[in-house]
């Protein structure tokens, strides 16, 4: 089953093209979650009792695409997180480091919401969500997200998505 999921996902992420940032998950320790959005696609592994690694492929209307590597680093407890990674492909092919934070609920009745903010030398980006478990290890992701480049309109707007966690 395991294999199944993952392989399924992994094709969904290869073949995803799909502006919203991955959202931020809770993870117990050594879980992978993978995740396709309105216009993104994700796969982290939190790596220790504190630290989450990942990958992101985001499409911008506008810029084309952009691919992040990202660490997240829960700071109190998996509540508040720091987050810092590199993104390549930004307006006018730049490539930079970014830093930021998130901030997210702990679960009740199945729901937890977060915000997230991260910025680079170029760009900032916001993201408000809600995670709603559907199923043991299937979770909805419902978020409003604003991306703002220096140099270039911004864009906004309101994604949902799929994670698998396993």
């Amino acid at each position: 089953m395991k294999k199944t999921v993952l392989l399924t996902m992994s094709m969904m992420l290869a073949a995803s093209s799909a502006v919203m940032a991955a959202p931020i998950n809770q993870m117990a320790n050594h879980e992978t979650a993978i995740g396709v959005g309105t216009k993104e696609s994700y796969i982290e592994h939190k790596v220790t009792g504190k630290a989450t690694i990942g990958y992101q492929y985001a499409d911008r209307d506008e810029y084309g695409d952009h691919k992040d590597v990202y660490l997240q680093y829960d700071l109190v407890g998996s509540e508040v997180k720091m987050i810092g990674g590199y993104r390549w492909g930004l307006p006018g092919d730049k490539d930079q480091a970014f830093g930021g934070i998130a901030l997210s609920t702990p679960k009740v009745l199945g729901f937890d919401a977060y915000a997230s903010y991260v910025a680079g030398k170029d760009f900032n980006e916001t993201q408000v969500g809600v995670n709603k478990n559907l199923l043991f290890n299937v979770d909805l992701n419902v978020n409003y997200h604003n991306f703002k480049p220096d140099n270039g309109h911004h864009e906004n707007g309101i994604g949902a998505g799929l994670t698998v966690k396993f």
